[in-house]
């Protein structure tokens, strides 16, 4: 029976709104972090910013491994090869386990890599002393990747959004005493803070684990048996298209960490202020991201199912419901942004009416690049649908490196427009994206006549 359209927006809400939940509450994960630090110091808080940023970085080109994992048994459940399920899901972990090893050096030398990208020295060691715990996080998060993309891709999405929020919960909890000595703890400041969030991460690997594993209705897939026998086929498969993906979003996550970087060229309150208004925007772009995700399940499964009129009505009601969702969180941005970046600070500190008044401002240019953040996301998910994701990392690169940093650069320095420059270069990085991706789906979609066999764009 074909599907109507208003069928397809439920079908995505169901599968979308967990997803959402849970791209909102890991956000909060290290939003409660800044939210704590920005109540303890200036130079805490721009130390933690920097660290975080520079794990994101780390941590988005590994998970390009666990993102492959849900199209990847997206398609092999719409084929009924539940064998496949397992074994892209097994090897997307194997993936992770090695990329996370290798990271940490990086991690422990960190003080070093952000003094010679121009930042101040205090921060920068309070950057090294947070990343030397926090670090250690990397396998078990990207672990949750895997776990959680697998659990999505078999409709599991719930349990993903409730392990997650209950990590949220867990962060303050045992974060505000280590870092401020609280009920006869010694205070630990950023240190405090990266122990509470190793800590969450690793408990949420082992709930998301034990529930793949027991769950009476998923233990066919036998996920963890055998687990130390290699799959070659199945490794070359899922590294060949998670690579292209962790490409891509280090790419983008790149150019927010280079203009992170840039704006500590003009000041600590400045990049403070900058993080502030990042994360209160990441925070909408998790909405989106969690629309993606489930537009990337849904085009692999009709995709696998070879019905493609569902697919195509599936991607239009993607791009719809994010339209939507932007146009609210503009409308936020722009009536209530003071209130918005004070929810970050602490009225005592000398600092704040500052940090408020420069982070105003920002949170205004995002509002700028809302649809275009938007747009560009839900492509890239659509595109991964289609296992096509060799093309758009260059459209990525292209859109982000080539046109969006010096198009910052140029604004902020020679220009003279500062921190608000570096945005706009943003804005014009993101829309730039949101055109060529959105572009090059439609053109590949099947049902149009004259597009490209999408196998052809397959790894």
């Amino acid at each position: 029976m074909q599907m109507t359209r208003a069928s397809h927006i439920r079908a995505t809400l169901v599968l979308g709104l967990p997803l959402i939940g849970s791209n909102i509450a890991q956000m909060l994960l290290h939003v409660t972090d800044s939210v704590m630090m920005g109540r303890y110091g200036v130079e805490e808080l721009a130390a933690v910013v920097l660290g975080t940023s520079l794990f994101f970085v780390t941590f988005i080109l590994g998970s390009g491994f666990g993102q492959a994992v849900m199209p990847m048994v997206a398609s092999a459940l719409g084929r009924g090869d539940e064998a496949q399920v397992r074994r892209d899901a097994r090897m997307g972990l194997w993936l992770s386990i090695a990329y996370g090893a290798l990271t940490y050096p990086l991690f422990w030398n960190s003080g070093a890599l952000l003094l010679a990208l121009g930042q101040n020295p205090e921060v920068a060691k309070l950057a090294q002393d947070f990343l030397r715990i926090a670090g250690a996080g990397m396998i078990p998060a990207l672990l949750v990747m895997v776990l959680k993309s697998y659990l999505a891709a078999l409709g599991r999405t719930r349990v993903v959004l409730w392990s997650t929020l209950a990590a949220v919960a867990l962060n303050i909890a045992v974060g505000w005493p280590l870092i401020f000595g609280h009920f006869g703890l010694p205070e630990m400041g950023v240190r405090g803070a990266a122990i509470s969030s190793l800590f969450v991460q690793a408990l949420n690997v082992g709930v998301l684990g034990s529930y793949a594993a027991r769950r009476h209705d998923l233990r066919r897939y036998e996920l963890f048996a055998r687990f130390w026998r290699p799959d070659w086929p199945a490794l070359v498969q899922v590294a060949r298209l998670g690579a292209p993906i962790g490409l891509t979003g280090l790419a983008e996550a790149g150019l927010f960490q280079a203009t992170a970087i840039m704006m500590g060229w003009i000041g600590t309150m400045e990049l403070a202020a900058h993080g502030i208004a990042l994360e209160v925007s990441a925070l909408s772009f998790m909405i989106h991201l969690g629309v993606a995700s489930a537009a990337t399940i849904r085009v692999a499964r009709f995709h696998g199912q070879g019905n493609i009129p569902a697919m195509r009505t599936a991607a239009r009601v993607a791009i719809g419901i994010s339209v939507v969702v932007g146009a609210v969180v503009v409308a936020i941005y722009l009536t209530l942004p003071q209130t918005i970046i004070g929810l970050f600070l602490f009225d005592g500190k000398p600092d704040t009416p500052a940090i408020i008044a420069y982070g105003t401002g920002l949170l205004a240019l995002a509002a700028l690049f809302q649809f275009a953040d938007a747009m560009q996301a839900i492509a890239l998910g659509l595109l991964r649908g289609l296992k096509d994701t060799r093309v758009p990392m260059v459209l990525a690169v292209i859109s982000y490196w080539i046109i969006g940093l010096p198009a910052g650069y140029v604004l902020g320095f020679p220009m003279g427009l500062g921190g608000q420059g570096l945005w706009l270069g943003l804005v014009v990085g993101l829309a730039v994206a949101a055109v060529l991706l959105m572009t090059r789906f439609w053109r590949l979609a099947p049902g149009r006549p004259g597009a490209t066999p999408v196998a052809a764009t397959s790894p």
